[in-house]
């Protein structure tokens, strides 16, 4: 995965919404003669939706040069003479351990809709991030 995001987490928008019979009754008419014609003529060219996720690609794509806990080893080299620190870092990367156990039993619950099924990608942050 290159950026943040798996995919863009937008609908596509509609570019007319479903006529209401009374307001315009020739365009309610168009939408009841063929209603799937009037969905597709409703929705973006194909142009926009590529330039969105080319956007979206761009601006969630991380710096070369971006440090993530826990991916320097030297941390706790430096961090060795204060015993306090290193405690609070161990407890921290624990819980992180325990949080990312949590997610993937959750994303694995067939149980939970919003994890699983058709076209759901699993919840992939604070995952796999060696803490320690």
């Amino acid at each position: 995965m290159k950026g943040m995001f798996q995919l863009a987490a937008r609908p596509p928008h509609m570019r007319r919404l479903v006529p209401y019979q009374y307001d315009d009754p020739e365009e309610f008419a168009s939408f009841m003669r063929d209603p799937h014609q009037y969905f597709l003529s409703s929705l973006p060219s194909l142009f926009e939706p590529t330039k969105y996720m080319a956007v979206i690609d761009i601006i969630s794509a991380h710096s070369p040069g971006e440090e993530y806990i826990g991916e320097r080893k030297d941390l706790l080299s430096t961090w060795s003479v204060d015993n306090v620190i290193v405690e609070a870092f161990y407890r921290f990367s624990m819980e992180m351990k325990r949080i990312e156990k949590e997610i993937e039993r959750r994303n694995g619950d067939p149980n939970l809709r919003n994890r699983c099924g058709a076209g759901v990608s699993p919840y992939a942050y604070l995952r796999g991030w060696g803490y320690m």
